[in-house]
């Protein structure tokens, strides 16, 4: 009898054991928590306005619109241009992800994997590179676009996205390289692989979570950047999406048209939304896997 009645005792102070220490970390999920859902807040409350007029937006901010305004779409595409400015952006994105992707990963391979005079020194210079701030290489990259001819051009932009983007892009790529086991590579060079076809039949594919994760960053980084944008394009005809926002915001001193504003960022902001929300569970994947190795 005694020993029935000592059982629910011990699994009572089991569970309440397990209790205090998750309550002892509640700590550590509060700041996230809050940060999310005031992300999520600032989202509807950008996505609602954008369906309000403009009598609405001056009367009522927070509250709800009365009847969805979707002409102000219509209006923020057509008035500012920002079908070409749309395409300009997925051009140089897309463009610029890819380059980003082909050069790094046989370049992370090749220092990860391959031991020769300076490999240590080499990795280090390009993660080296995460640490310059981006204002400081505006001047030489203006003067080495000028000197090849690209300043003012999608391509030139194109190759300064991937260029600055190439630290961070190395940093993640050989964290992941360096863990991948040897007997990989030596079981297919026994099957008659060249070095090329180890890389890859063998290792690209197991390395696909930190080219997903990098692709993901690097496509939000440069589908939001606005600073070399600013100074490396001026004409109207090839301006991304982040610098024609920048237009719409000023012409909104003379015309007034807010709720138009809030609908382009709404469109600004839907691709950026779309691949997280669509690729969300390979970027976890992706940044579980690396954390793990």
């Amino acid at each position: 009898m005694n020993q029935k009645a000592r059982t629910p005792n011990v699994k009572t102070r089991q569970l309440t054991s397990a209790l205090l220490k998750e309550l002892k970390r509640i700590h550590l999920y509060i700041l996230p928590v809050l940060w999310a859902l005031f992300n999520i807040y600032c989202v509807i409350w950008i996505t609602l306005t954008s369906l309000k007029t403009n009598r609405e937006l001056a009367t009522n901010p927070w509250g709800l619109p009365e009847a969805p305004q979707f002409e102000n779409y219509t209006r923020a595409w057509e008035s500012a241009n920002l079908g070409l400015a749309f395409r300009n952006s997925v051009i140089v994105t897309g463009a610029s992800v890819l380059l980003i992707l082909v050069f790094c990963a046989p370049a992370a391979y090749a220092l990860s994997r391959f031991k020769f005079k300076g490999s240590g020194w080499l990795t280090a210079l390009f993660i080296a590179g995460a640490g310059v701030p981006a204002a400081m290489l505006i001047i030489p990259l203006f003067g080495l676009t000028q000197n090849l001819g690209l300043n003012d051009s999608l391509p030139g932009l194109i190759l300064i996205y991937s260029v600055v983007s190439i630290p961070f892009t190395m940093f993640v790529l050989t964290g992941f390289y360096s863990t991948l086991p040897s007997e990989f590579e030596e079981a297919a060079r026994i099957d008659g692989c060249t070095e090329f076809g180890v890389f890859w039949r063998v290792m690209l594919p197991l390395v696909s979570p930190g080219l997903i994760t990098v692709a993901i960053f690097n496509f939000v980084t440069i589908w939001n950047e606005y600073a070399l944008a600013l100074v490396f394009l001026q004409d109207p005809e090839k301006l991304p999406l982040a610098r024609a926002l920048y237009g719409i915001t000023s012409s909104m001193q003379y015309t007034g048209d807010w709720a138009s504003l809030f609908a382009a960022v709404v469109i600004v902001m839907v691709p950026s939304l779309a691949v997280y929300a669509l690729l969300s569970e390979r970027l976890i994947e992706g940044i579980t896997a690396g954390a793990l190795k």
